[in-house]
């Protein structure tokens, strides 16, 4: 979403190199991947963190490579799913925190200006939620519920 509001360009970045087999060098087969997933979960680890220890930690360089499946499909076959999407409820959370600061700050339109963008952005992921059937259908974002939804 680099260009959608603002006129420079993307960020750029280094590209992941696609292997289509697993590394010599990692130690972990794909029943202990999936272990080590469970337990950070229950340690309630986000799903970033889970694949930042992994790489970091335990030198699991793709858990796509190694288990076949995404970290999204093996959480949800052990029942850790989500009510909401993980993304979607960081966006919720930063629109949360913009609106706080806008009422004791009502002249700060640089961040007015940022909560547009953000809630914008929420309503946008929310129709491709939806679409997934991963929200309800009759799912809209409301801020004074976003307020209920953290607590």
């Amino acid at each position: 979403m680099a260009r959608m509001y603002a006129r420079r360009k993307g960020k750029s970045g280094s590209k992941k190199v696609v292997r289509n087999k697993i590394p010599d060098w990692q130690l972990l087969k794909e029943k202990e991947v999936i272990k080590k997933i469970i337990e950070l979960k229950k340690e309630e680890k986000s799903k970033p963190e889970i694949g930042l220890i992994l790489r970091d930690s335990y030198g699991v360089p793709s858990i796509r490579l190694t288990t076949g499946k995404k970290l999204q499909e093996i959480l949800e076959e052990n029942k850790f799913s989500e009510a909401y999407p993980e993304e979607m409820m960081n966006l919720i959370k930063k629109a949360v925190n913009l609106r706080k600061h806008l009422n004791q700050n009502k002249k700060d339109f640089h961040n007015k200006r940022s909560l547009q963008l953000t809630e914008s952005k929420i309503r946008r992921m929310g129709k491709y939620y939806i679409k997934e059937k991963k929200l309800p259908e009759k799912w809209k974002y409301k801020p004074k519920e976003a307020e209920l939804l953290l607590r």
